[in-house]
């Protein structure tokens, strides 16, 4: 099997009703998704699915039966095999409901792990929002076209009191008319195969300091966190407030979802959220999970990280009922800072992080979200003995310590142009879990 470049995902979709399509066009765009949906609904109904359900829950209930094993952020552009991933449809929102069955077909076909199908096709609610006074401006550098991962350069436009008082809260709107147009669309061509649904947002995410660190630029965002404190403070202050008054907007239209199913690529089915009154029609932040992280604090101190952002958090994911933190900034020795953040829960540990001391200080009181290094499979030939070295290391930290753990492999920019790495990690891992 060789992977081809040419698979791509659907372009934004926001205005994909102004494309009018004749009869004949949507008539040929039903044709191709009927067998995809067809193929989908098998999937979906496998009872596989009620058992991912339960270890899923199992393990964020921190009552683990072994480790969730989960593959995201693929490399779709260097995966298409037989033409599995080759878009057909015409128009550009019915190629996003296109990619959702042709993904779900092909994990199921070689890298299924502990993936959960949901028995319906997601259409996702048309959210707007009026931005919050300032854009990105940065310089890019593209290595290869197909690739959506690349290099960018950020500028600072957040220098001054004078550019912070262009921030602004933004305004969120739910465009109810153009949601309900897709799902009678879809629900028209394949609705007898397999359910519709519309749904929400999954969680509510904070990342401030990766959000800084567009707006600023690494280098300025770290040297201002010593040489102008006061003003770095302003800075996650006013982010802050846009946050919150997003997160009550999400509220107040009723946008978040009743079903999710994973948060930032990690599972998030739980039993242990609370449960809204009979009498509320919306979900409210205590319902749902929240997820933060700082990436970028990865090179500063203790005393720094807890000051300048997880002070913060405690306001805004710190409300959920439910909190992840954490993503590529090692956490280890920091978990007396990370713990701080009301209703945590769950907490990464990335392939910088010493898994044996994080999994020392986090023992059963949280999950251990581990990240295996994505490099592994970003080679000619996948080295397996490396991989059991680096996944039994893993095993064996979170046994030894009684954690409950999933273990996501993300963050892949590259298979070298062979997908049968991913799937032969995919494999190795799930016999390796399998003995836990």
């Amino acid at each position: 099997m060789v992977g081809k470049p040419e698979s791509r995902r659907p372009e934004s979709t926001d205005q994909a009703f102004q494309q009018h399509l004749s009869h004949e066009q949507l008539t040929q765009d039903r044709d191709i998704l009927r067998p995809l949906a067809r193929q989908y609904a098998e999937i979906a109904h496998k009872d596989r699915n009620a058992d991912k359900r339960r270890l899923h829950r199992a393990v964020n209930d921190l009552q683990p039966v072994r480790p969730v094993v989960l593959i995201d952020e693929l490399p779709w552009h260097e995966m298409n095999i037989d033409d599995m991933l080759t878009l057909a449809c015409q128009d550009p929102y019915l190629q996003s409901v296109e990619w959702q069955l042709r993904t779900v077909i092909y994990r199921d076909r070689f890298m299924p792990a502990d993936m959960i199908v949901p028995p319906y096709v997601s259409i996702a609610k048309v959210i707007h929002s009026t931005g919050i006074g300032i854009t990105v401006d940065e310089d890019t550098r593209v290595t290869d076209a197909a690739n959506p991962i690349i290099s960018h350069e950020y500028k600072d436009i957040l220098r001054s009191d004078a550019d912070l008082a262009q921030l602004q809260n933004p305004v969120i709107t739910y465009d109810q008319v153009e949601t309900l147009r897709r799902y009678q669309l879809v629900g028209d061509m394949i609705g007898d195969l397999v359910p519709v649904r519309i749904t929400g947002i999954p969680h509510f995410s904070v990342t401030t300091w990766d959000d800084i660190a567009r707006y600023r630029g690494v280098n300025q965002l770290l040297m201002d966190l010593m040489d102008r404190p006061e003003f770095s403070h302003r800075v996650v202050r006013r982010l802050t407030d846009i946050y919150l008054s997003q997160l009550e907007q999400y509220e107040n239209l009723g946008l978040f979802d009743r079903d999710p199913r994973s948060l930032h690529c990690t599972p998030i089915l739980t039993s242990q959220l609370p449960k809204p009154n009979v009498a509320e029609e919306t979900l409210k932040r205590q319902h749902i999970w929240g997820r933060g992280t700082a990436q970028i604090f990865a090179s500063v101190s203790k005393a720094m990280h807890n000051e300048f952002d997880i002070e913060y958090m405690k306001e805004t994911v710190g409300q959920c009922g439910l909190v992840y933190y954490g993503c590529c900034e090692p956490l280890d020795t920091k978990m007396d800072i990370v713990e701080r953040i009301p209703n945590l829960r769950k907490v990464g540990v990335t392939p910088w992080a010493d898994v044996n001391r994080a999994t020392e200080a986090i023992q059963d009181r949280f999950v251990v979200s581990a990240k295996p290094n994505p490099a592994a499979v970003a080679v000619s030939c996948l080295d397996i003995d490396h991989l059991r070295k680096e996944i039994g290391e893993i095993l064996d930290a979170v046994r030894r310590n009684n954690c409950s753990c999933d273990i996501v492999l993300k963050d892949i920019s590259t298979c070298c142009r062979r997908p049968e790495n991913i799937f032969e990690w995919e494999q190795t891992v799930m016999e390796m879990v399998a003995e836990f």
